[in-house]
C-alpha cells in the first residue's frame, strides 16, 4: 500500500491528466463537416460571411489549437486574434499573435485589445464570432477606458488590486469598471454578430461574468460593488492617484447588463470549472480507497483561516471514519504588506500554515494550482505532512519566520516540497487535499 503522501501526489497528478483542455473539447465540441454543435448550441458555418475566433487567457493556446484540430476541414473558415502568456505557433496568417503580460499587463496585453476591438467592430449580422476565454484574461487584453492612460499605471494598478487581499470576484468587479474591454464591453464591440463564448473558468461556479473580468458576458456587478470593494480591502491607498482619483469622484461608467439588446445574440457554454478537479480528485482517492469529503466552504477566505478550517474540518471527519480524503477547490487570498518582497504564492502560503496545525499529527496536506504557477514562484504549489515543521528546524529554517516573510518557497524548495510542474496550459483554480489514515 502506498503511503498518504505517495496517494496525495497521485491524486493531484491523476487530476491534472484528466481535467485536460484537449480532452473536453473533444467531448464537448462536435462538427459535421460545417455545422458546428456545443453543449445544444448548433451553428451552420457556411451561412456567416465571416467566422472569427478571440483566444484569450493561459488556455489560449491549447484551447485553439484544439478547437481548430476538432473542426477538420472547417478550420480553414476561421480567422482571429490569440493573446497568450506563452509563445504560440501561429495556426495560419488569417491569425494575429499576442504575448500578452501575466499577471501584469505588458504592451502587446494593450496592443492585443486594440486589434481585438478593431476586429469585432468590423462585424455584422451576416458574422460569427467565437471567443475562447480562460483565465487570465484581465491581464493579457486591457486597455482602460481612457485609452490614454500609460502602461505603467495600468500594471501599478493590476498590482495594486491583485496584492490587495481581496477575492478575485471582487478585484475583477474593479477591473471591469475601469476597462474598455471587459464587463461585456467586448460583446458590445463584437453585436449584432451572432456570439459564443467557450470558456474554461477559474472563477467561482456561476460567476461567469468574473472570468478574464467578463468581456463577454452581462456584467453581474455595478458601481456600488466597486466602490464597496475598494473600501473595504483598502485598495485606494494602493492603487496610482490618477486612477484613485476616478474612484474618488465616482468618475466611472456602468457596464452592460442582463437583457440589454447586446447579448441578444450571445451563448455561453462552460467546458471546465474547479468542480471538474474535484470529481477527478474525488474518482481517484476512491479508487485509492480514500473516504473522500468536498467542503468548498474556505472559498475566498485568507490563507490562514482557510487552513484552520480545512484541517479541523479533517479532524472531524477522522474521528468517524478512518482514511479520509477531504477535497475543496477555490482560491484562498494573501495580503502582501507593502515592503515585503518574499517568493511564494497563495498555495505555498497555505501549505505552511496548515503544516505549523499538524505538527506531529498523522495529517498530509497538498494545495496547487491548476495553471502550475503560485504567485511569483515557479512552483505550482507545495505539500506538508507531520514533519515539515520539525525537519525545516533541522536544516535551520523556521515555518514561522517563512510565513511571516511571505517566502514560502524558499523553505518549500529547501525541504523538497515545493510542487512544481511549469504552465499546464489550463486554469482551473486551486485544488487543496488533505489526507488522514
Amino acid at each position: 500500500m502506498q503511503t498518504a503522501r505517495q496517494d496525495i501526489l497521485d491524486i493531484f497528478q491523476h487530476t491534472f491528466r484528466v481535467a485536460r483542455v484537449e480532452r473536453v473539447i473533444e467531448e464537448r465540441i462536435h462538427f459535421d463537416k460545417e455545422v458546428m454543435q456545443v453543449d445544444g448550441f448548433r451553428y451552420d458555418l457556411s451561412t456567416f460571411d465571416r467566422c472569427v475566433l478571440i483566444a484569450m487567457g493561459k488556455a489560449a493556446e491549447p484551447m485553439l489549437s484544439s478547437f481548430l484540430a476538432r473542426s477538420g476541414d472547417a478550420s480553414s473558415r476561421f480567422e482571429g486574434v490569440i493573446a497568450a502568456p506563452d509563445p504560440v505557433i501561429v495556426p495560419s496568417d488569417r491569425f494575429l499573435v499576442f504575448q500578452s503580460g501575466h499577471p501584469s499587463p505588458n504592451r502587446d496585453s494593450i496592443a492585443a485589445a486594440e486589434t481585438i476591438v478593431q476586429v469585432l467592430s468590423s462585424l455584422s449580422e451576416k458574422d460569427f464570432v467565437i471567443f475562447l476565454i480562460s483565465g487570465g484574461g484581465s491581464s493579457m487584453v486591457e486597455q482602460f477606458l481612457d485609452a490614454g492612460t500609460p502602461l505603467e499605471v495600468i500594471a501599478a494598478t493590476h498590482k495594486a488590486l491583485v496584492e490587495s487581499g481581496a477575492p478575485i470576484t471582487a478585484i475583477n468587479t474593479v477591473r471591469k469598471h475601469l476597462s474598455s474591454v471587459k464587463g461585456g464591453r467586448l460583446a458590445t464591440a463584437a453585436a449584432p454578430a451572432e456570439q459564443l463564448t467557450i470558456a474554461i473558468s477559474d472563477v467561482p461556479s456561476g460567476k461567469l461574468d468574473a472570468l478574464s473580468s467578463g468581456p463577454t458576458t452581462p456584467d453581474e456587478s455595478t458601481l456600488e460593488d466597486v466602490y464597496a470593494a475598494v473600501s473595504k480591502y483598502g485598495v485606494m491607498s494602493r492603487l496610482p492617484s490618477q486612477i484613485s482619483d476616478l474612484l474618488r469622484t465616482h468618475s466611472l461608467a456602468e457596464t452592460p447588463k442582463r437583457g440589454e439588446p447586446i447579448f441578444g445574440r450571445s451563448r455561453w457554454s462552460v467546458l471546465l470549472d474547479s468542480s471538474s478537479l474535484e470529481r477527478a480528485a474525488e474518482a481517484r482517492a476512491t479508487e485509492l480507497g480514500w473516504h473522500v469529503t468536498v467542503d468548498d466552504t474556505c472559498d475566498d477566505w485568507p490563507a490562514d483561516e482557510a487552513a484552520v478550517y480545512l484541517v479541523n474540518r479533517l479532524r472531524e471527519l477522522r474521528r468517524v471514519q478512518p482514511r479520509v480524503c477531504l477535497l475543496s477547490a477555490g482560491e484562498v487570498t494573501v495580503t502582501v504588506p507593502h515592503g515585503i518582497a518574499g517568493q511564494g504564492g497563495r498555495n505555498q502560503h497555505f501549505v505552511l500554515q496548515a503544516a505549523r496545525m499538524i505538527a506531529g499529527e498523522e495529517i498530509t496536506v497538498l494545495s496547487v494550482g491548476s495553471d502550475g504557477v503560485d504567485g511569483n514562484s515557479p512552483a505550482a504549489g507545495g505539500i506538508a505532512d507531520k514533519n515539515t515543521v520539525e525537519r525545516a528546524m533541522g536544516l535551520g529554517s523556521s515555518v514561522d519566520q517563512a510565513i511571516a516573510e511571505f517566502a514560502s518557497y524558499p523553505l518549500l524548495q529547501k525541504l523538497g516540497d515545493a510542487i512544481t510542474t511549469g504552465a499546464t496550459g489550463n486554469n482551473l483554480r486551486d485544488l487543496r487535499i488533505l489526507l488522514a489514515p
